[in-house]
């Protein structure tokens, strides 16, 4: 019988083309199962067969776990104190092993143990196919559709399988059985049964991957795409860089009579593509991605990471995009907050900032308008400029002498002091179950305080955009933050 085992096992791995050890280990595998069977508790088994003759053991062990930790599993664990009287040295996550008698093979239900044996082949099988599909490093998933799964698409590629989400589908694409489709290779899970190739087609990812075989001199380095927003199936956004002064990068991206952004739109359902010219210069890079717009005058706030961007009348439409889209899709693809507005509101606007540091300066400088109004005039908005600005820039200023430069910086300086005592009296005020919260610094509190937060509860109210507002993070970093803050109210009830 031993015999007639090694010959099924170099039959088997001759048919399916597996190591060996592959299908010895199904067998050991078969034979473990069934000693399992006689065995009224769920016990762990260990069958080891002879890679030479044939021959096979069994043992019944347990793991060894500490004593602090007591058993979860008692069938197949025993404390360490006990496994010590056993073995001296032995330590934690080691196993102890009580040989028992081996279940003749004639005994096991054939069918049983033939199919674990063609699993753990199958299993084996679809391993070797998957690293050989990865290991030549494709981005990119190109299949027809096999099969629908609760709403998700099964892709097959020879013989791997990919699962396209619903959620990583294109809106209104209508996909069938047979039909072609290529897709972002975003992930291998080996656990999940079948398809262990997530896909996505919505994915910033897969339009960059596209103009990437689109265009040849993206893969030659001529051409870069720093960073890319989508609306899936709608409009898009991509920003170039040229590192060859002699290519022009959102030419060179359309290609002759446009083939080769219409090859992209194309494999994405018509999704309409503008190719944006990436700067170093953030008030630049917002200019082009705005574009059809045309620009008027842009102010960017460094600290709220926001631009407000005046357009005229006849571009206000076009730099919003119908529902919001184009100026949505910029600011996906800058990074920065983007302020649509017209001449009119801006005026109203930058009318108002300038009485509030009007009123700021007469108020903790005490001076009179006129004073203030020079401060403004000559571009300080804020104690702390006038407070720390190089003195040389300030003696420029025609309308003040030595004395009433150094008298308005002493000021300022003793308002700043006096704003920063009063600043951490306030957050003293703040709860200690803020104070904790992860990721919580400061100047974030301070912040939080001048609006009035303070405590956790008051954080979880918020809404993401109210954050941004208050704090100047990203809605990201905003959003993690509330989660964090509310996660109090559903401990214990999971």
């Amino acid at each position: 019988m031993n015999r007639e085992m090694l010959m099924l096992v170099e039959a088997i791995s001759r048919e399916k083309n597996v190591e060996r050890d592959v299908v010895f280990g199904a067998v050991e595998a078969a034979l473990a199962q069934a000693t399992k069977k006689l065995y009224a508790g769920e016990v762990d088994i260990r069958v080891s067969v002879d890679r030479d003759n044939g021959h096979y053991e069994t043992f019944r062990r347990w793991h060894v776990v500490p004593d602090e930790a007591g058993l979860q599993l008692p069938e197949q664990e025993i404390l360490l104190f006990e496994a010590k009287e056993q073995i001296p040295d032995i330590e934690v996550d080691e196993y102890i092993e009580e040989p028992i008698e081996s279940l003749p093979i004639g005994r096991i239900g054939a069918m049983a143990a033939k199919q674990v044996i063609l699993q753990k082949i199958r299993d084996a099988e679809r391993e070797m196919l998957l690293n050989d599909f990865m290991s030549r490093g494709e981005k990119i998933f190109v299949g027809t559709v096999k099969r629908m799964d609760k709403g998700d698409i099964i892709c097959e590629a020879g013989r791997i399988e990919g699962r396209l989400r619903r959620s990583e589908m294109i809106p209104k694409e209508n996909l069938r059985s047979g039909d072609r489709v290529r897709a972002m290779i975003m992930e291998v899970d080996l656990t999940l049964r079948g398809a262990p190739i997530l896909l996505s087609r919505s994915a910033p990812e897969f339009m960059i991957e596209l103009f990437r075989q689109e265009v040849p001199e993206i893969e030659q380095g001529l051409l870069e795409i720093k960073t890319c927003a989508r609306d899936p199936g709608s409009r898009a956004k991509i920003a170039v860089l040229s590192h060859d002064k002699r290519v022009d990068p959102i030419g060179t991206c359309v290609g002759v009579r446009g083939t080769r952004v219409n090859a992209v739109t194309n494999e994405l359902a018509g999704e309409r593509v503008d190719i944006v010219l990436w700067s170093e210069d953030p008030a630049q890079f917002v200019i082009g991605a705005l574009a059809p717009a045309n620009v008027q005058s842009i102010v960017v706030d460094e600290e709220k990471h926001a631009m407000d961007v005046v357009v005229d009348e006849e571009n206000l439409a076009i730099a919003i995009g119908r529902g919001g889209q184009n100026v949505r899709l910029a600011s996906d693809l800058t990074g920065w907050k983007i302020n649509i507005m017209d001449a009119a509101e801006s005026a109203q606007k930058q009318a108002e900032e300038t009485t509030g540091i009007r009123q700021l300066f007469m108020e903790k400088l005490d001076v009179d308008q006129e004073i203030a109004d020079i401060l403004i005039s000559e571009g300080f908005t804020s104690l702390e400029e006038v407070a720390y600005v190089p003195i040389q820039e300030m003696q420029e200023i025609e309308s003040f002498d030595e004395d009433t430069i150094n008298e308005l910086r002493t000021r300022a300086k003793d308002a700043l002091l006096t704003l920063e005592i009063a600043r951490e009296e306030s957050v003293e005020d703040v709860s200690q179950d803020l104070r904790d919260l992860p990721g919580l610094t400061p100047e974030l509190i301070s912040k939080l305080v001048e609006a009035g937060i303070h405590t956790r509860d008051d954080l979880a109210d918020l809404a993401t955009d109210e954050l941004t507002d208050i704090t100047a993070q990203t809605a990201e970093e905003a959003t993690a933050l509330i989660m964090k803050a509310r996660e109090h109210w559903f401990a214990g009830q999971a």
